[in-house]
């Protein structure tokens, strides 16, 4: 399960990289795929927050089935 927010930096991620192998210049290519880096470092932060999220629901629910 991925939030909106880690699918957001991957498509920026893909679209970074898209537009780096579209340039013609090397800078260009180099700030996009820099880009590109930046963004797949946000959305994989973001899947780690989306699983320690899920970790905990199934904790809490888990503790609740327990308790009673």
């Amino acid at each position: 399960m991925s939030s909106s927010q880690t699918n957001f930096y991957q498509a920026q991620a893909d679209e970074a990289r898209a537009r780096s192998d579209g340039a013609t210049l090397q800078n260009v290519k180099d700030s996009q795929l820099r880009a590109a880096e930046a963004w797949d470092a946000l959305a994989a932060r973001s899947r780690k927050s989306d699983l320690l999220k899920i970790a905990e629901g199934l904790r809490k629910a888990e503790q609740g089935l327990t308790s009673n």
